[in-house]
């Protein structure tokens, strides 16, 4: 499909790729891995034809349609809605719609066979292309992704350069490329938008490259890993996790080469000198010499997970309870978040708060930070709370001409600068980097300065919003490592899964205006909540009796799921049966409709083409919906069978 061969691409006089071979295969899911600074999103240009490499190849077939997501579309801006913008996606359908279009107004004059064999040809096209349902899918595509119906209609213009990030990412998936390359799609997506496009991508025909910081998103979509490292491309046949293990081993491999060679060269080294020593050796001498110069030299294994090696203190102990909410109300003009919610954040919580966004997880988090005090109902503040609130617009109050060792001694003044060396080198800041000034870092390198001056505070509450964007992998690893051996109290929002997971042991989110609590991991509760959304589908009558535990008699709780669940497999089926006689019923109008539009009499009047074409289209359109949701119910008795 694609072959990368002796790839070289420099920088000034740094080589960003030496001589780097990747052979990319038809339908392969591969995640584009490596730390920050080594090519990764460079790479990615080049295979588009952005760049030029210094040397080396890059083959493909020249029909090859290749759909690419970066980051700079971000400032990417159109006064046209976003379903138009979506929609620029099928560029032949829409030319081909136009063309149909000046056809049959030309109709209205002019019945010539020539024009009435053209509009044929063209609607045969469009109809071969698919292109009565294109409306359907970019409505489908964009509904995955998180917007409403209401959103559709709003110009592109309107939105935040997240949200334009996301129509963007709809326009790339309705191409249905051949090759799908995705920088960071993860990035402005929210929990049920990532789990979403991780199903598309599943089932995607194509290839996809991914270069993402989300290991759980890699987990679930990848079957390839390709490492970038020291200017080169090492492939392993497997997802993120699979990648870890194997690479663990084949540095384990070369650690014992290693250490083994080294022995020998030592060994050598001993005999040289003794050999030096006497005349009568001195020819062999020489001659171990200059084998040792052209031994092949095996490299050390260079350690890349930085651990932390220093512990969080905090002056104060806090009470049993850091904040208590009763009856909050919290309501913006066009939306409710809060309506008389309770919640505790007791000491020694680890607390994800999830959920989608615009749901409110931001308002509660500012209102838990007292970052906003406007709602109705009470908070209280337990005894001895001291807090540090953490988001990504205290990136902007940090000193631009303040080193980064200088920021976190004005900061911090109790720390002595071991201490403070040893936090910073924790967050990848080692040697002269602390004398780097922040008005010349990057984003993740702010975030991770910004991180470190909320750690080393004297709080014993932690509140953190979204502390992992623009953090790579092995920053990613550093702040779990962090949190996991904090002993005070924190509540974090974010939609990096694997974080989640290693660093909470309860979950809020936020479900009719309530503040629910799950008192698991976010593993556990992904588990969990997959259960309930069945169990709600498949039983709604039988949820409020699971919940009668107090009665001793289980027997009648038992018997009425038995018979709900066979009262509601036939009623499925019923439904289903229904659904397949409205289907048929459906098809047989729509074939109708089709045999009307291969009568060339019908063109022959102008208005009566159109209303039949809009009807046609409807009729497409709503066969679409009910197969997608008999697909829906089909899977749902499948699960209830099982």
């Amino acid at each position: 499909m694609i072959a990368i061969n002796n790839l070289t691409f420099e920088i000034g006089a740094r080589a960003l790729y030496d001589e780097a071979n990747w052979h990319i295969k038809p339908g392969e899911k591969i995640g584009l891995i490596g730390a920050n600074g080594t090519g990764k999103t460079t790479l990615l240009k080049i295979i588009v034809g952005e760049y030029k490499p210094t040397s080396g190849t890059i083959s493909m077939a020249k029909d090859l349609l290749m759909g690419y997501l970066n980051q700079d579309l971000l400032s990417y801006s159109s006064d046209k809605n976003i379903l138009h913008v979506a929609m620029e996606a099928f560029e032949r359908q829409n030319q081909l719609h136009d063309e149909i279009e000046v056809l049959l107004q030309k109709l209205e004059t002019d019945y010539s066979d020539e024009l009435l064999n053209k509009l044929s040809d063209k609607q045969h096209e469009f109809e071969l292309l698919d292109g009565y349902n294109i409306e359907y899918k970019a409505h489908e595509i964009l509904a995955g992704l998180g917007f409403s119906e209401a959103d559709t209609h709003r110009k592109l213009s309107t939105f935040s350069g997240g949200w334009r990030m996301r129509v963007m990412l709809a326009k790339i998936l309705l191409q249905a490329p051949d090759i799908l390359l995705l920088d960071e799609p993860t990035n402005h997506l929210d929990l049920p938008s990532i789990q979403w496009l991780e199903d598309y991508l599943k089932a995607f025909e194509g290839a996809v490259i991914i270069v993402s910081h989300d290991r759980w998103f890699l987990d679930k979509v990848i079957n390839r890993t390709v490492e970038s490292r020291k200017g080169k491309l090492t492939v392993y046949a497997g997802n993120y996790s699979f990648y870890l293990e194997e690479k663990a081993q084949r540095e384990e491999i070369q650690r014992g080469e290693f250490k083994n060679q080294q022995s020998k060269i030592k060994q050598e080294e001993r005999l040289i000198e003794r050999f030096r020593a006497k005349a009568s050796k001195a020819k062999m001498a020489q001659s171990r010499i200059k084998a040792l110069d052209k031994l092949e030299r095996v490299d050390d294994v260079d350690d890349d997970n930085p651990s932390v090696n220093f512990s969080f203190r905090f002056s104060k102990q806090s009470g049993r309870n850091l904040v208590t909410l009763e009856n909050v109300t919290k309501k913006y003009p066009a939306i409710d978040i809060l309506d008389n919610a309770d919640a505790i954040i007791e000491k020694g919580d680890k607390i994800a708060l999830i959920g989608a966004n615009g749901k409110g997880k931001s308002t509660l988090l500012r209102i838990v930070a007292n970052a906003d005090n406007e709602f109705e109902g009470k908070k209280e503040i337990g005894h001895n709370v001291t807090q540090t609130f953490f988001a990504q617009h205290q990136l902007e109050s940090l000193h631009l001409e303040s080193q980064i060792l200088q920021e976190l001694q004005a900061f911090a003044p109790k720390h002595t600068e071991t201490e403070l060396r040893s936090i910073l080198g924790s967050f990848l800041f080692t040697g002269d980097d602390v004398f780097k000034k922040i008005k010349v870092l990057s984003g993740g390198e702010k975030s991770r300065v910004a991180l470190a001056k909320a750690l080393t505070a004297d709080a014993n509450f932690l509140v953190l919003d979204e502390p992992t964007n623009h953090l790579d992998i092995a920053s990613v690893n550093i702040l779990i490592q962090a949190l996991q051996q904090f002993e005070g109290t924190f509540i974090v929002v974010s939609h990096d899964r694997y974080f989640l997971d290693n660093v909470a042991n309860k979950i809020w989110y936020i479900e009719n205006q309530k503040v629910k609590v799950y008192p698991g991991t976010y593993a556990e509760y992904e588990e969990w909540n997959a259960k309930r959304k069945l169990e709600q589908k498949g039983l709604p009558a039988a949820a409020p009796k699971v919940e009668k535990k107090e009665e001793k008699k289980p027997e009648p709780v038992k018997q009425p799921q038995s018979e709900n669940k066979f009262q509601q497999l036939k009623k499925l089926n019923q439904d289903l049966a229904k659904m397949e006689e409205q289907m048929t019923e459906l098809e047989k109008q729509v074939k109708q409709f089709e045999t009307q539009l291969a009568d060339e009499k019908l063109y022959s009047d102008a208005n009566k083409s159109k209303e039949v074409t809009r009807q046609y289209d409807a009729k497409k359109l709503e066969l679409g919906a009910v197969q997608q949701r008999w697909e829906a119910l089909a899977e749902q008795i499948m699960e209830l069978e099982a």
